[in-house]
Parts: C-alpha cells; sequence; structure tokens
C-alpha cells in the first residue's frame, strides 16, 4: 500500500491521533453499529484509536484491522489489549493485495485512510472486493478546505495550506473528503449517502477546545513545521506565527470549524 503519511510515526503522532479519536468518537461513531456475528474489515487501523470505539459499539461483531505497518499493527494490538477487547484481531497486510478471499466481509470501515493515498479509488476497488453483496463500506475522511475560525488570520491560513500542499506532494489529498460521493460512485458502489460533521467550537465546548482546536488539528499542523521549512513552502516565522494564531482561536474569545465527510454505500446486491 503506498503511504504518503506526512505526520510520521513518532510517540508524539500516536499521542495525537489517540486524543483525536477520543475527542471525535461521539461526532463520527455514533451511529456506526454492527450486528453480532457480522464480519467486519478495518482497513487502515493506523495506532488502534479508531479500533477501540468500533469494537466497543459493535461488541458482538468480529472485527478484523489491518495495517501495513508493522509498528501500528503492534500499536493497535496494544490498544485493543488495553481495553479488554476480545472481538478484534489484528494483522499485517497490503490494502492493494488483500489477503481474504471475495467476498468475505459484511462490512467494510475505513477512517483517515484515503487522504493518505496517491490511488484511492483503486483502493475502494480492492476493499468492494472482499464485501459481500449488499454489504456496507463506511468511509469518514476530513477536508483541510473546510477550516474557519476565529481571529482570522491570513498566517494560520497559510500553515494549514503548508499541509495540504505537504500532503499533496506525498501523493495524498487533504480535502478528499468533498469527493467521498464521486469516489465511491467510481467505485460501483450503491445507495450513497455521505453526511458532514461539522466539528464547531468555542469556549462553551471546553473538551472540544482543548481535544481538537489544540491537541488535534493545531498539532497536526505543527506537527509537519520541519518539512514545510525543509520544502521551502514558508519560513519559520511566518509559520510559527500562524501556529499561535491557531492556539490563539482556543483562547475565550475564540472559535475555530472544522468539517468532515462520512459515507455509507453497499455493494451491489447480487443478480438473480
Amino acid at each position: 500500500m503506498s503511504n504518503g503519511y506526512v505526520h510520521g510515526y513518532a510517540l508524539r503522532e500516536a499521542v495525537r491521533l489517540q486524543d483525536q479519536a477520543s475527542t471525535l468518537a461521539q461526532h463520527l461513531h455514533s451511529d456506526t453499529f454492527y450486528p453480532a456475528g457480522h464480519k467486519v474489515l478495518e482497513a487502515g487501523c493506523g495506532v488502534g484509536a479508531q479500533t477501540v470505539t468500533l469494537a466497543r459499539n459493535s461488541p458482538g461483531a468480529l472485527i478484523t484491522s489491518i495495517d501495513l505497518s508493522d509498528t501500528s499493527v503492534r500499536q493497535t494490538r496494544d490498544a485493543v489489549r488495553a481495553a479488554g477487547l476480545a472481538n478484534v484481531t489484528v494483522r499485517q497486510a497490503d490494502l492493494f493485495d488483500l489477503p481474504f478471499a471475495d467476498a468475505s466481509f459484511d462490512h467494510v470501515f475505513v477512517c483517515f485512510v484515503l487522504e493518505h493515498l496517491a490511488r484511492p479509488l483503486e483502493a475502494l476497488q480492492a476493499l468492494k472486493r472482499v464485501l459481500k453483496p449488499g454489504g456496507s463500506i463506511t468511509v469518514i475522511e476530513g477536508d483541510h478546505g473546510s477550516t474557519y475560525f476565529h481571529p482570522d488570520s491570513e498566517f494560520a491560513r497559510r500553515a494549514v495550506d503548508c499541509l495540504v500542499r505537504l500532503q499533496a506532494a506525498a501523493g495524498g489529498n487533504a480535502l478528499i473528503g468533498r469527493t467521498l460521493y464521486p469516489l465511491l460512485r467510481q467505485a460501483g458502489c450503491d445507495s450513497i449517502r455521505v453526511s458532514p460533521r461539522m466539528v464547531y467550537v468555542d469556549a462553551s465546548k471546553p473538551g472540544l477546545v482543548d481535544g481538537f482546536t489544540r491537541k488535534t488539528f493545531t498539532a497536526m499542523v505543527e506537527g509537519v513545521r520541519d518539512s514545510a521549512l525543509a520544502s521551502g513552502l514558508a519560513s519559520a516565522a511566518d509559520f510559527d506565527r500562524g501556529i499561535a494564531d491557531l492556539y490563539r482561536t482556543a483562547e475565550p474569545d475564540g472559535v475555530f470549524c472544522y468539517t468532515f465527510f462520512k459515507a455509507v454505500a453497499l455493494s451491489p446486491a447480487a443478480r438473480p
């Protein structure tokens, strides 16, 4: 699986992903449940941040979580073990070369994966192959172009754009959320439904101020500082001012908004 993951695999990034998952669980996963006995493939499990929520929401489902990174597989196994979950199997596998027979799973779940792939359509087609006729695929992605905030700052917007451009240079697409409907159509899925999940943050929501504005989004942008400077996308002074201005939106008079997109579609039912 071609991996354009621009954020790296350092401990700091693992912590950020866990913060993100716990902060956004209600926004993104409250309506995802799978029946007991159904087989679910989670593709690109990363550090297991989404895996734990997925497994807890559907304790009777049989979840197989895969990732190309051996480090991520170990981290997911640790997260599953720490959570005391018995309905998850974790294994190393390439999304583009899945070691499963056709129609092996009742459901497929993909969260924050397609944005890092140079060939997201091929990834969806590969996943659709292992999905049973009539089975569901759930895809969740962000869209950095949906970011806006108060106080507004050109420097903050430029810092976010550095991340967008770095991800594009690595073969990914930080604006992929808006493309989920056409991607799933091209992949041959039916009954596609896409719902925007806006995260709106102001001082009346202190959990989101800390968990999302500071520890998820701003920390993510701040994490590409060295790459942005090395690529000549920003000067140190301008980038640092942009980060400071993003943190400024977490102050008592600040506001921060971001939209995720959640798509649910079906694999075409078998023809008589």
